[in-house]
């Protein structure tokens, strides 16, 4: 990479100043924390999915390279044609080299006999799930030869798949001395419940005078995994079933985002907002606003949304959803409503950080209770600030939810964009919102 970038200032400068020195420098230092961050040469992913990696990472590095040289008053110094060209061309290098890496490894492990053996210690669809990652992954340079059930009996997974890369089941526990000379094992895989810890233990100990590499994949993917990640405390491997992914850095990158955003866009809509309060004040008697309390992030917190139905007492005390040809909205509520501007009001609970510009959307708190009994990981929802809108809202799963099912569907999305949080995905959200604020589901 050094290389190219250095081939293109000779070529155009014909001598390689100190300024661009100090760049090459500074891009060295980006990619390396960036590159790691993005673990762009830790992870085994498709080629499409690792150009798209790549392609994020690398303008992260160079990014921070631009920011510096306009903060430190040196763009000028710097041809923006060959800052462009390094861009292109730098970028198109990184991914031929990556390609060909991959070629190389495949032709050099084309041949079983060339990679280690590894038997995996249990059955299930995560052993066989294991199986087809480590049969399709040529830079671990194993190959699985089988698995053994761990009780008599236990033919989970026999026959889980059509793939032609079905795992074999040798035998049982009591055969394993036995399989580990016949099939020269180097590797063994444990993939057991969460409460195998004492089959682990009594097999561990059998193997550790074999000189055998041993790896334990606890089966924890029955459960609703929410933001999982492993981590090291003190030296102890710690396993995250559930956290936000707002913590750290994160949570600062999260809420800068939110507070500039917000900021800019109640400066560019206010003169929209008087418009609106002044037609639902002159359209109907009652207030500008509706406010009503919502759970959230961080507690029981008042969502402020223009007010677009007359003001009403509620019926034995339920809170009824709005709906299609609802008489209670009025005229100025049915357009604020189907073009979901009755939201701007929400950029306030926005700069008071009590929602997200991207989130999932708050309920009202007795739906909260309707729905969450018959939703096991409802609550998950929750491991992130709410939004005024989200993966749910852009994927149509909004307005009214006339049955669970349609909850369910809003729950799963909100679940997703926890579990892929990013800047990138928030910027991806906001720009389809534009396509989404109005349509079928907005009354």
């Amino acid at each position: 990479m050094i290389g190219v970038a250095w081939y293109l200032i000779d070529y155009h400068i014909g001598v390689i100043t100190q300024a661009y020195v100090i760049m090459l420098l500074l891009l060295l230092g980006a990619l390396a924390v960036v590159y790691d961050h993005y673990a762009i040469y830790r992870s085994n992913v498709g080629f499409t999915i690792k150009a798209f990696k790549l392609l994020k990472a690398w303008l992260a590095a160079f990014g921070f390279i631009v920011v510096m040289a306009f903060l430190t008053k040196q763009s000028e110094q710097y041809s923006r044609l060959l800052v462009a060209q390094l861009f292109i061309v730098g970028y198109f290098a990184q991914l031929l080299l990556h390609l060909a890496t991959l070629e190389v490894q495949k032709k050099l492990l084309t041949h079983p006999n060339q990679l280690e053996a590894a038997l995996i210690i249990g059955s299930g669809e995560l052993a066989s799930f294991l199986h087809q990652k480590i049969s399709n992954n040529p830079w671990l340079g194993e190959r699985v030869v089988g698995c053994v059930l761990i009780e008599a009996g236990d033919d989970r997974g026999k026959e889980d798949s059509e793939s032609t890369q079905r795992l074999s089941i040798l035998g049982n526990i009591s055969d394993l001395d036995g399989l580990i000379v016949r099939h020269s094992i180097h590797t063994v895989y444990f993939v057991t419940p969460l409460d195998g810890s004492e089959v682990i233990k009594n097999i561990y100990l059998k193997l550790l005078d074999k000189h055998i590499a041993i790896n334990w994949v606890p089966d924890i993917f029955s459960l609703r995994l929410i933001n999982h990640s492993v981590r090291e405390i003190a030296g102890i491997p710690v396993l995250a079933l559930s956290e936000t992914p707002l913590m750290g850095m994160r949570l600062f990158l999260k809420n800068l985002e939110d507070k500039v955003l917000a900021f800019l866009i109640l400066l560019l809509a206010a003169p929209l907002l008087v418009a609106i309060a002044i037609a639902i004040k002159v359209d109907s008697p009652g207030p500008v606003f509706f406010r009503q309390e919502r759970m959230g992030w961080g507690g029981v917190f008042r969502i402020w949304k223009f007010r677009s139905m007359v003001v009403h007492q509620l019926e034995d005390g339920i809170v009824k959803q709005a709906e299609k040809n609802d008489p209670r909205m009025t005229r100025v509520g049915a357009f604020i409503r189907r073009t979901s501007l009755d939201e701007l009001p929400q950029l306030f609970n926005v700069l008071m950080g009590e929602m997200s510009l991207v989130g999932p959307r708050p309920h009202a708190i007795q739906h909260d209770a309707q729905y969450s009994p018959g939703i096991v990981d409802y609550f998950a929802r929750h491991n992130i600030k709410p939004g005024i809108t989200g993966l749910a809202q852009v994927r149509g799963f909004r307005g009214e939810t006339k049955d669970i099912e349609q909850m369910i569907q809003r729950v799963e999305s909100d679940i997703e964009y926890i579990n892929n949080w990013s800047l990138w995905l928030d910027f991806v959200i906001l720009l389809r919102t534009l396509f989404a604020l109005t349509g079928k589901q907005a009354y």
